[in-house]
């Protein structure tokens, strides 16, 4: 039985899923004013705080291998939820349509993280690790550029790697935090391009980042939820070769101007780390 057969078999799981998510509805969302803006908590985020609690080894609730007998689980949810996105699509398409060069140009925003991460990467200390760490938002795609490219066993690999745990952990909290204060005090965003913003790849971290927005702008719920699982679709499509031909590129430049001049990691055949290993650099 494979581990997916044994997560569909736990009910513990299963019961702690609905648990969570009827505690989680029955909080409904709450709006806290911070300064100028507003943080919206939503039930999305009071799921992922029981369930990261739950995990607790102190408490005993779950197993190491219930945890990954869960993870395996995760690939199927959002099966469903994009097949949910997806219907969502179809009846606002013409207003998808419209919007398509917003939502073609705003791709190009996605390489915004090379200018802001690499530079903060650099400042912190790291090296050609900035690389692996500011290139995209580090998810699995990019991670596998990495991979062929430099391999993981090497400081652009330890960048990926360090930047895609963090972004499990830490991302969609981070992602809904950032969205609903954006949309509160940055009012020259409209929502709909909000809603485009959300879409970086990572479904996700897209749920979290767009359930804010559907609690402050109800009125357009499913236009919202189109545009941003075009966005997401979009962003999924060429967000590889966005990252191939021009961030990775970009990121590689830009921490040579800041004074980084170690060469390249070069990956080798190794039986024991298919990814390679480090080449020797240069001071």
């Amino acid at each position: 039985m494979d581990i997916v057969q044994k997560a569909i078999h736990n009910w513990k799981l299963h019961f702690l899923a609905l648990l969570f998510t009827v505690i989680a509805e029955l909080i409904g969302a709450r709006k806290f004013h911070v300064g100028p803006g507003m943080i919206v908590l939503v039930p999305l985020l009071y799921s992922f705080i029981l369930a990261a609690l739950c995990g607790h080894p102190k408490l005993k609730i779950l197993s190491r291998d219930d945890m990954f007998q869960a993870s395996s689980l995760v690939g199927v949810t959002f099966f469903l939820l994009m097949a949910r996105y997806g219907t969502l699509v179809g009846p606002s398409f013409w207003k998808v349509v419209a919007n398509g060069p917003a939502l073609i140009l705003q791709e190009f925003g996605n390489i915004g993280t090379v200018f802001l991460g690499v530079p903060i990467a650099v400042m912190l200390g790291l090296r050609r690790e900035a690389v692996g760490a500011g290139f995209s938002n580090a998810r699995e795609p990019n991670i596998a550029i990495i991979g062929e490219k430099y391999g993981l066993d090497t400081p652009e690999g330890r960048g990926v790697m360090g930047v895609y745990i963090t972004g499990t952990v830490f991302g969609a909290i981070f992602c809904s935090f950032l969205c609903s204060f954006v949309a509160s005090t940055m009012s020259f965003f409209s929502p709909q391009a909000l809603a485009m913003a959300t879409g970086t790849g990572s479904a996700g971290m897209m749920t979290a980042a767009l359930a804010p927005l559907l609690e402050m702008y109800p009125a357009i719920k499913d236009e919202l939820i189109a545009l941003a699982a075009a966005s997401n679709m979009f962003s999924g499509l060429d967000g590889v070769y966005m990252c191939i031909f021009i961030s990775l590129p970009l990121a590689n430049k830009l921490v040579r101007v800041m004074g980084i001049k170690d060469a390249p990691s070069i990956p080798t055949a190794s039986s024991d780390n298919p990814y390679g290993t480090a080449g020797k650099v240069e001071g």
